[in-house]
């Protein structure tokens, strides 16, 4: 096991030098303080959060709330914890993943027991109860989502309203007129879900400006659910050419599904995704997307969070522009 006094012969400095690089209780030089934390990468040390507490101040741990709901797509989510996780530890913070469906309860407790320095929550709803203890902390907090009331907050996400909008309006300006949205979950529009109502909202709001009919289905997570969605979308009377994809965890079926019953893409049915680069590209037939930037959110959150730890609190929402990438699963609308 590689400890502080391994760290130390390895960057040539004295065991204190390597404690208040960690603990930050006293100045070092950064040419020094750059070789200690070379050797610590190097070696793969990993510093106890106990010892760190007792050195200083904090705990160099940082507190993640995302509580995992069957109606959550798990390997989106885990693309946002490792960029978090990736990113902490280049700042030499650990991270403590609170899973549980316990308000801010659980939050309180671990702040409350110095066992963690701030807090990033994810899965934030519209009118989130968590929201007025969250302003209560008395260490910084950052929401990778954006509740109704946010002034005083720091939060950070993709423009879901304008990723909406920007679905529309690329749709329409290739004849589309009829639409079918194949939602999340029901039960992410029941809580309110931030990401959820925004995207519906721009998405509304653009089509009733281009003056496109929308057909807007929930769809659980599962495929006797997404071939029942397909069924209503899909009937002749709502001449749906187009179809947006606002849910994960059944993205991988829709081609599939549509060559069963006789539909090409993109030649019988444009098909548009909002989703991760990755998942997009690894489809039957690749899909146009845009992007969930999971990896991009989860650095700012951090760094966020290094800036308020040092002090810096601007306490703003940042918005990260749509990014659509044509992969030709959408089309002109073929006249009759």
């Amino acid at each position: 096991m590689i400890t502080i006094k391994d760290v130390a012969r390895h960057a040539g400095v004295s065991v204190s030098t390597v404690s208040y690089v960690l603990s930050g209780k006293r100045p070092i030089s950064h040419a020094t303080s750059h070789r200690v934390r070379r050797s610590i990468r190097e070696l793969g040390f990993h510093p106890n959060a106990g010892a760190r507490a007792l050195a200083s101040s904090r705990t160099n741990v940082l507190a993640l709330v995302v509580p995992l709901r069957t109606d959550l797509n798990l390997p989106v989510i885990m693309q946002f914890v490792s960029s978090i996780v990736t990113t902490a530890r280049a700042h030499d913070y650990d991270v403590l993943l609170l899973t549980k469906e316990s308000g801010a309860g659980e939050v309180n407790r671990v702040i409350a027991s110095s066992r963690a320095d701030a807090v990033i929550v994810m899965d934030v709803e519209a009118r989130d109860p968590r929201i007025p203890a969250l302003r209560e902390l008395d260490v910084p907090v950052v929401l990778i989502g954006v509740p109704a009331e946010a002034d005083g907050l720091d939060c950070v996400d993709l423009d879901f309203t304008a990723s909406g909008a920007r679905i529309v309006t690329h749709l329409a300006d290739l004849g589309h007129r009829s639409i079918g949205l194949i939602g999340s979950p029901p039960a992410v529009y029941d809580r309110g879900t931030g990401y959820a109502t925004r995207f519906l909202g721009g998405f509304s709001e653009c089509a009733r400006h281009r003056e496109v009919k929308i057909h807007v289905h929930p769809c659980a997570p599962t495929h006797p659910a997404l071939s029942e969605c397909l069924y209503d979308l899909l009937r002749p009377d709502r001449a749906v050419t187009g179809l947006v994809v606002h849910n994960e965890a059944v993205l991988g079926d829709v081609v599939l599904e549509l060559r069963r019953r006789g539909r090409r893409v993109p030649e019988d049915v444009s098909v548009i995704a909002l989703c991760p680069d990755a998942v997009a590209a690894a489809q039957p037939v690749p899909l146009t997307s845009i992007s969930v930037p999971a990896e991009e959110v989860g650095a700012i959150a951090v760094e966020t969070l290094m800036r308020g730890l040092a002090g810096d609190q601007p306490r703003e929402v940042r918005l990260l522009a749509p990014q659509l990438t044509d992969r030709g699963s959408t089309a002109a609308v073929r006249k009759p």
